[in-house]
């Protein structure tokens, strides 16, 4: 019998303990695969298809501004949120969270943190600021946001071009948000892409709305699917 190599735990408790994979212990669906239940998005842009919530463009149905499906289950504060996405290549998208609405510029419009998505990947992981501060961490950038709105940096969880790489593109991929207080952790399929603390308190915005974008542009797709929500 080959013996564990897992690390063992010293006496006392000082010593390592092995980690286990996450699970999503906590996590509420927010999208029950069939209706578009709690979710208002402009018409004629969002439906639910096979289970999926997709929004789509054509030449013929085209956005003159960004817009939003808004989850309107509650607001988002400090969170987790895990969903799976899949865009066409050239179209944009990206989760909004923390976000306020803008009704003056139109009736689905927010402003906020946004974990951007792309469907080159180009963008992929970054955490922006719609309509605000822009980009806040870029991919690969562990970034402290001081105060006035300097983005310093403090660290990298790896080049982008090496996590861009663990992005498939036109195919299935998860996407893991933490927000407690004023950290802010991008994670997909399993490597962190992007962290901010952000200690501007008159750029950042604590609690809001969350929603998933549809971005002027070309026709492109964009899809999301078993999307779960952890209040902490």
């Amino acid at each position: 019998q080959t013996p564990s190599r897992a690390p063992k735990q010293r006496p006392g408790g000082r010593g390592p303990l092995a980690a286990v994979p996450d699970d999503n212990t906590g996590f509420v669906p927010i999208f029950d695969g069939k209706t578009l239940e709690n979710w208002d998005g402009e018409p004629g842009f969002w439906r639910v298809e096979d289970g999926v919530l997709t929004g789509e463009t054509t030449a013929e149905k085209v956005l003159k501004q960004n817009t939003f499906i808004i989850w309107r289950g509650g607001t988002t504060a400090d969170f987790e949120f895990k969903a799976e996405f899949r865009l066409t290549e050239g179209a944009n998208s990206g989760v909004q969270y923390r976000s306020t609405a803008l009704p003056d510029v139109g009736k689905f419009v927010l402003k906020g943190y946004q974990a951007d998505i792309d469907g080159k990947s180009n963008f992929t992981g970054m955490l922006y600021e719609e309509r605000g501060r822009g980009f806040v961490a870029p991919r690969g950038q562990f970034v402290r946001m001081a105060e006035g709105g300097t983005p310093k940096l403090i660290g990298s969880p790896g080049d982008t071009e090496s996590l861009k790489a663990v992005i498939k593109v036109a195919d299935w991929n998860q996407i893991h948000i933490i927000a407690r207080g004023v950290v802010i952790t991008h994670v997909i399929n399993g490597r962190i892409m992007s962290a901010c603390i952000d200690e501007d308190s008159k750029g950042r915005v604590m609690e809001g709305l969350l929603g998933l974008q549809l971005h002027v542009g070309p026709p492109m797709k964009v899809e999301y699917r078993n999307i779960l929500l952890k209040k902490l």
